[in-house]
């Protein structure tokens, strides 16, 4: 705080550390997951936003009540008149003649509805499903791989696509914006085969050979892991989009590092802008 003032900034001392609020998002988890129920760290609060929708009643809404009560001003408890619905968000699976990936970002551009993800995962022209064998939810319109490793499909029309990250049970993280990666940084992934994880940005600009002449260079070395059907997925810090899943070594089980296309480096490519 001093070293901010000398600087000309303003200080504000918050009450609780991000380290606090992380671990009370962890025991909400662990006594307030109810269908309905959302929540997400709200840094400019200092406090755990937990939200509930109109279909949370009796039981389950003292249970989330009772859960809130007892973080103290670690959470706030609000409702919303909507109703939660599953949508495509990141992380989620996405399918393919090729297989099963992760959906990276809802994106836009040209004012339409897009989504990014691993240019490993497909090539240009492919159609893209949420579940195998089911309805194509979009083109992929852009796939760049090796080189780069990043690919934008098209929603067809009609498709809601919120800025968002699928946290698997724990709600979503909204997305805001996009950020270079820094060394330390404390980031999480997500993904459909091993969900959520997290970690520390190791190193930057980093190029992996994957054999069979497959190079990608300018990627993000993370301590994270992934696996299979993890790729394309979301690699975000807080609000801020930070790469797309590509490869690595180890699993979830064993660990192991994780390698991200830089998402600053995919929207500016694509022409496209976080949602």
């Amino acid at each position: 705080a001093k070293r901010v003032r000398a600087a000309g900034g303003e200080a504000r001392i918050v009450e609780h550390t991000l380290a606090e609020l992380s671990a009370a998002r962890g025991e909400l988890k662990k006594d307030a997951s109810v269908p309905g129920t959302s929540w997400a760290v709200d840094p400019a609060a200092n406090t755990v936003v937990v939200t509930a929708d109109r279909t949370v009643k009796g039981a389950d809404l003292a249970k989330v009540t009772a859960a809130v009560k007892e973080l103290g001003s670690k959470a706030e408890l609000r409702r919303t008149e909507g109703e939660f619905r599953t949508f495509l968000a990141g992380g989620d699976a996405i399918h393919s003649g090729g297989g099963r990936c992760s959906l990276g970002f809802n994106v836009v551009k040209d004012g339409a509805p897009h989504f990014i993800t691993a240019g490993h995962c497909g090539e240009t022209g492919s159609a893209w499903s949420e579940s195998a064998g089911g309805a194509p939810v979009g083109t992929m319109v852009d796939s760049q791989f090796p080189g780069n490793d990043f690919a934008l499909v098209k929603y067809e029309g009609g498709a809601q696509a919120p800025s968002e990250v699928n946290l698997y049970g724990g709600g979503t993280q909204a997305i805001s914006k996009a950020a270079e990666a820094t060394v330390g940084m404390k980031v999480t992934r997500s993904g459909s085969t091993t969900q959520v994880h997290e970690g520390t940005v190791t190193g930057l600009d980093a190029t992996v050979n994957y054999g069979n002449g497959d190079v990608v260079e300018g990627l993000i070395q993370t301590d994270v892991c992934a696996e299979p059907g993890d790729s394309g997925g979301s690699l975000f810090s807080g609000d801020a989009a930070v790469g797309l899943t590509s490869g690595g070594s180890g699993d979830c089980s064993a660990g192991g590092e994780t390698f991200f296309q830089p998402v600053t480096e995919a929207l500016s490519a694509t022409g496209a802008q976080i949602g």
